[in-house]
């Protein structure tokens, strides 16, 4: 099994919009035989972009599934998912590069590092995932090899290794040089490109092959004591030694091969595919995992990639279809067969799952069992979420969960007939569960449902599911800025919650300080510390006023949104041997954090986006005028060809429509793209406006 694991290659596609990730995908389906008809993302084909939505806009909305096999003997095995690369649906990309072990980094040659690139290379970081570069669009005007090669290092802070030159650029685009063996690769004919022909290196590159060789060797030397010792004393060394240096660089994360291509025209992903093979982790080449028995136990325990071991796999997925649920699951240890009882260690329940299916896109095929390594959907889970952990109930253990940004953008939504009611209930449930980027809440004041998402592109999309692939008919509102509350003072209130009416009462009292705080890696932004002593509330409360303040932090006290950046410091209370509880001390804690809440100068916070725009030099005065005019401050510009590139922080209140202005602006050439960045305090003429419609 050892050698089975050691063909096998967990890999994602990930990239800015319109890099080209599909069409790459498409590529490496059809070559490796998965597919016998080119899908093509611009006639709507793609296979991997299925969902009707995705057709339509031309775009990944969903990440998808599939798996291939790639004939280098012996043949390996490469489990591969496409994510999307619209900033709203970041989502996707996380939780696909929680369970992958490699990614293929696709950037657009005309682009460059653009700010969707660096997202999902930090988020690509934060997993410490092994990756490759591939410099795709080499055929479009304007491609500049050269530079991207410059971005990846300098804006990304990674060591790109150059394992192809290019032959030529834009029209002139005819192939690519092979450093380590080489030769040049030819392809006919240059529009299809199905046909490859490998010859000597033309003349005309001959020196710059030999100085691009050398930098080549010396890099991958530098993470090879042995290479090292051979290049210095032998001078030639083999290309399987030069191979084995550029992976073990590669597997550490410390180096990033570069190859180069254009998927539309088929040229270069065979050699990609080849890379993925030589440099790309297997699951025996990952440390094992590590969890905790149960959540917030103490003792540790790991898994490591064998099929022997007790069972662990993570959920990092769910698709709802009318016959149930798909749960994705990357196995990490273990073998599971189908009809097998497991525990969910998360939410320490029990689960049966029925089926098992490896996914290709939408099709399904059925599998008996799935071992370490594999990526397989599951049928029959009823309570597991992503982020789940499932395992051996008698060997248990409980995953890192997963995390998720939160929803920056608004929008009322309600039911065109009663009839509508529970069927919006129930699939606004089924959205949240697919996608927990996605939040809805029911507004008791107004009666008004609210949805919450990533952007207006995410809510727009989540319109078009309700209506169109579930049948429930709703209207909508405008969407609006999901505005947070803090605080910028301390202060001091005491909770009481004490009822007697006659039989065991209520009792509970508390004593918080609450303050600043600016920690925003704290979970959920409110940070909870016990300062009591002498055991003046009983050990077993603490966690109860804990709960009670964190409900209460939800509703803040300007207009009732959730409150930020806060540290409360329990100090001191008061219990009765008989009437206190848990109940009471919930109570006692949030009625003492609203009183402090209210004292301590609440103001509120607005979301702030991170843009990149990128507009012809000839219009580079309007769109400026038009980014100051909507208090935008203008971090960064920079040069790329003809065009200017800027990098600007703006409220979100102030940039709905934006994407048309810039294309009204710039005659339709300008582009932008915008995630979520910081909170910062509204200003007064905002805080008004707020306070005005509640």
């Amino acid at each position: 099994m050892a050698n089975a694991l050691r063909q096998l290659r967990n890999i994602g596609i990930m990239a800015h919009i319109d890099a080209g990730k599909t069409t790459v995908t498409e590529r490496i389906l059809y070559f490796a035989g998965r597919t016998y008809k080119i899908g093509e993302v611009h006639n709507g084909t793609a296979v991997m972009d299925y969902l009707a939505e995705e057709q339509q806009r031309g775009i990944t909305i969903t990440s998808a599934a599939t798996t291939l096999k790639w004939s280098k003997a012996p043949a390996v095995t490469i489990n591969l998912i496409d994510t999307p690369g619209h900033v709203d649906f970041t989502i996707e990309v996380e939780r696909s590069l929680r369970v992958l072990d490699g990614a293929v980094a696709v950037f657009c040659a005309v682009g460059g590092v653009e700010a969707q690139s660096e997202t999902v290379w930090r988020q690509a970081d934060k997993y410490r995932l092994p990756r490759l570069c591939f410099i795709n669009k080499m055929d479009r005007l304007g491609a500049d090899f050269d530079m991207v090669v410059d971005e990846v290092a300098t804006r990304l802070d990674a060591t790109p290794i150059v394992l192809q030159l290019p032959m030529g650029a834009g029209e002139t685009f005819r192939g690519q040089i092979d450093l380590l063996r080489e030769r040049a690769y030819f392809y006919d004919p240059a529009d299809v490109a199905t046909d490859l022909r490998i010859e000597p290196v033309p003349d005309e590159y001959a020196e710059t092959v030999q100085i691009a060789r050398q930098d080549l060797i010396e890099l991958a030397a530098e993470y090879d004591d042995d290479l090292m010792d051979a290049y210095v004393h032998e001078g030639r060394i083999d290309r399987a030694d030069i191979v084995a240096a550029i992976r073990k660089g590669t597997l550490t994360g410390e180096l990033h091969p570069v190859l180069c291509g254009s998927a539309l025209k088929h040229m270069g992903v065979r050699a990609l595919l080849d890379a993925v093979v030589d440099y790309l982790p297997s699951p025996l080449d990952v440390p094992p995992i590590f969890g905790p028995e149960k959540p917030k136990g103490k003792k540790s325990v790991q898994r490591a990639p064998d099929p022997d071991e007790p069972f662990s796999a993570l959920v990092f997925k769910i698709t709802s279809d009318q016959h149930g649920d798909l749960n994705f699951m990357r196995v990490y240890s273990g073998t599971i067969k189908a009809g097998t009882r497991v525990l969910n260690s998360t939410q320490g329940k029990k689960e049966n799952i029925s089926r098992l299916w490896e996914m290709h896109a939408k099709q399904r095929i059925r599998r008996d069992q799935a071992a370490a390594g594999d990526i397989v959907a599951a049928v029959g889970l009823k309570a597991s979420i992503t982020g789940d952990t499932l395992c051996d109930s008698r060997h248990p253990i409980v995953l890192e969960q997963l995390e998720f940004a939160e929803p920056v953008i608004t929008m009322s939504i309600e039911p065109r007939t009663n009839a509508d009611k529970q069927r919006l209930a129930e699939a606004l449930g089924t959205l949240h569960r697919e996608d927990p980027s996605f939040q809805y809440r029911f507004d008791q004041e107004t009666g008004q449902t609210v949805i919450c998402g990533m952007g207006e592109l995410h809510l727009e999309i989540v319109h078009h599911k309700l209506v169109r692939d579930m049948g429930v008919q709703a209207r909508v509102g405008r969407p609006t800025v999901a505005y947070k509350e803090t605080i910028r003072a301390a202060a001091t209130a005491e909770g009481r919650f004490i009822r007697q009416t006659g039989g065991r009462g209520q009792f509970g009292v508390v004593t918080l300080q609450i303050e600043p705080h600016e920690d925003n890696d704290a979970r959920g932004a409110i940070v909870f510390e016990d300062q009591t002593k002498g055991g003046v509330i009983p050990r077993e409360y603490i966690a109860s006023v804990e709960q009670g303040v964190r409900d209460a932090s939800t509703c803040g006290p300007l207009a009732g949104y959730p409150m930020l950046n806060i540290k409360v410091s329990l100090l001191d209370g008061k219990h009765h041997p008989i009437d206190s509880s848990d109940i009471a001390f919930q109570q006692a804690g949030a009625i003492a954090f609203n009183a402090a809440a209210v004292k301590a100068s609440p103001v509120f916070l607005e979301p702030i986006m991170r843009l990149s725009v990128t507009t012809p030099e000839e219009y580079l005065g309007a769109v400026t005028g038009d980014l100051n005019a909507r208090r935008a401050e203008i971090r960064q510009m920079s040069q790329r060809g003809a065009f200017r590139v800027l990098v600007v922080d703006a409220p979100l209140s102030e940039m709905f429509g934006y994407a048309t202005q810039l294309r009204s602006l710039s005659q339709g050439r300008g582009t932008s793209t915008m995630e979520p960045h910081s909170y910062a305090p509204a200003p007064a003429q905002i805080t008004e406006r707020i306070l005005r419609y509640v």
